[in-house]
């Protein structure tokens, strides 16, 4: 079993419901993207539109947040499965961290441009 500053102290239990909850806010955000793109005829201005209301804009921040917590509890695993020694591990896992960090921020300010 590995032990590891970066788990946070969660339990597995906690990380496989992360998982299922976040595949599930992406799953619904793509379908609903993939029916507006079909059933719409798609123009700037239409595209814009959407993104102008604030439940779509609450929407897409819910499926970001959604994104990093998945791929964070993914990336976590795979690099204590197959990464062994504490600090290489602890230096991806910081990194992968400060990436998902900054994508969720640059999606944040793209939203809701601040």
């Amino acid at each position: 079993m590995v032990s590891s500053v970066t788990n946070l102290g969660r339990s597995g239990v906690f990380d496989w419901m992360v998982q299922r909850v976040s595949a599930y806010v992406l799953a619904i955000y793509t379908i609903f993207l993939l029916g507006f793109v079909v059933s719409t005829d798609l123009t700037y201005e239409t595209w814009a539109g959407l993104f102008s209301q604030n439940w779509f804009r609450i929407f897409s921040l819910a499926a970001f947040i959604a994104l990093g917590a998945h791929a964070w509890v993914g990336l976590w695993t795979i690099t204590t499965d197959y990464i062994k020694k504490a600090l290489p591990r602890f230096l991806v896992q910081a990194l992968c961290g400060a990436a998902m960090f900054v994508y969720l921020i640059w999606g944040i300010e793209i939203l809701w441009g601040l």
